[in-house]
């Protein structure tokens, strides 16, 4: 058994192995302290991603380098927090031991925050054939996709491999989905006609495609029905209560037969929890997701929580989980860490009760949807709230300067100006 090197001996002090920089982990080691406890972050980046403006990046409105932060940095002041780049395998509870792609590390206490993947319902081909919104790596590659879809266009002379490239379906009818439209309609009304005045832009199609009954399903009725219009008044083809069948890498086709000619498909459809081997089975639930108690604690142990999209907290306002969205991990990571002090001490824990400060959606320029313990608004102040809550919650002063200031270049010029095709070089030597 090799043993994850250069991580010093904890003392007296407990050990507290977090896995997962996401949104719940970079909480929850934010509030640990370095007297009580050591903490060991584990993750497959070295950097913390705000994985909802990722759409921006693959649409060239933002940099992929100003939604992260390198975490050696975020905790550069901390002395006794390690940071290690690799991947969790399989936990061993038996022996409170990780197994990672680095050797294996003990703990005292294990917390999983791992997130959610795309979920591809079993379709393997989905997710060779389609292009998902969850990484840095799949954003750049999205940008490369769209740019270089617009410069195949500009140099095919058959009619119908041109309307492929320029034919975009998005599949999925959430938050993800309906801004990644927006932002593909805006680029073809106010970009794309100066970059390339030689394409009938009319020949470009957007498909919003979704299995269900109306457009962000979390959201009202009304917002709904809202966002919709305006989408259609952007000239979005919404396609509802329509199931893919099957896609083959040129034409998408749905369970009633209809077929869409398109090389180009966004998955935003779905979301399966990462949650980590090692486990009994009755200890998984719906969406793969971990079964936890009031305190986090996943079934059956006393000794490993899992937060946010990993974890599924069933409670009578909740009977199917919390929403896999922002709050909830960050509010059971702040309960966490504050139980966490509690255990060291004896003291009683204290349970969870979420939050729901709301939810909020933008199509585009002076458009949003905002819902708000009660209250729903839409239009330009929706907009404005949903910009400087974005930009509140980014990691880092310079990184919210450079994201304010691209979008007011945006606003003003009506430009995107990150429209750069590049593609890494792989070279045959490279060890990695």
């Amino acid at each position: 058994m090799e043993t994850m090197s250069n991580i010093p001996g904890k003392g007296t002090k407990k050990r507290v192995v977090i896995v997962g920089g996401g949104f719940g982990g970079l909480k929850l080691a934010r509030k640990l302290n370095d007297r009580d406890f050591q903490v060991v972050l584990l993750d497959r980046n070295n950097y913390h991603l705000f994985q909802p403006l990722l759409y921006q990046v693959a649409t060239s409105g933002i940099e992929p380098s100003a939604i992260s932060f390198p975490f050696r940095k975020i905790f550069k002041n901390r002395h006794d927090f390690h940071v290690r780049m690799c991947t969790a395998e399989k936990v061993v509870p038996a022996e409170n031991r990780l197994e990672t792609s680095i050797g294996d590390i003990s703990y005292d206490y294990l917390v999983i925050a791992t997130g959610a993947g795309t979920n591809f319902f079993g379709d393997q081909s989905l997710a060779e054939r389609t292009m998902q919104l969850k990484t840095t790596s799949d954003a750049l590659f999205n940008r490369n996709r769209v740019i270089e879809s617009f410069e195949k266009s500009l140099n095919c002379s058959d009619a119908e491999t041109r309307k492929r490239w320029l034919t975009f379906v998005i599949v999925g009818g959430g938050a993800t989905g309906i801004e990644l439209a927006g932002a593909l309609a805006e680029m073809r009304e106010f970009v794309l006609p100066k970059d390339y005045p030689e394409l009938d832009w009319g020949e470009m199609r957007i498909l919003l495609v979704d299995a269900g009954e109306r457009l962000l399903s979390a959201f009202s009725v009304k917002s709904s029905e809202e966002v919709a219009r305006n989408l259609e008044r952007m000239h979005v083809e919404v396609l509802l209560k329509k199931l893919v069948k099957e896609y083959d890498g040129e034409k998408l086709t749905f369970v009633d037969g209809e077929q869409v000619v398109t090389n180009n498909v966004f998955w935003v459809a779905g979301v399966k929890a990462n949650s980590l081997e090692g486990f009994p089975q009755e200890a998984y639930g719906r969406g793969n997701r971990l079964l936890v108690d009031e305190f986090s604690r996943v079934k059956g142990m006393a000794d490993v929580f899992a937060l946010g999209d990993t974890a599924l907290m069933i409670t009578k306002d909740y009977p199917n989980g919390h929403p896999q969205v922002v709050q909830p991990s960050i509010q059971q990571a702040r309960l966490l860490a504050k139980n966490l002090r509690c255990m060291i001490k004896g003291k009683p824990l204290h349970t969870f009760k979420y939050v729901n400060r709301g939810s909020m959606a933008t199509i585009g320029r002076n458009d949003a949807v905002a819902e708000l313990t009660g209250i729903r608004f839409s239009g330009f102040f929706a907009w404005l709230l949903w910009l400087l809550v974005h930009l509140m919650s980014i990691v880092g002063v310079k990184n919210r300067m450079f994201i304010f200031i691209n979008w007011m270049w945006s606003y003003v010029t009506y430009d995107q100006s990150l429209r750069l095709l590049i593609k890494p070089e792989i070279k045959k030597s490279d060890p990695f």
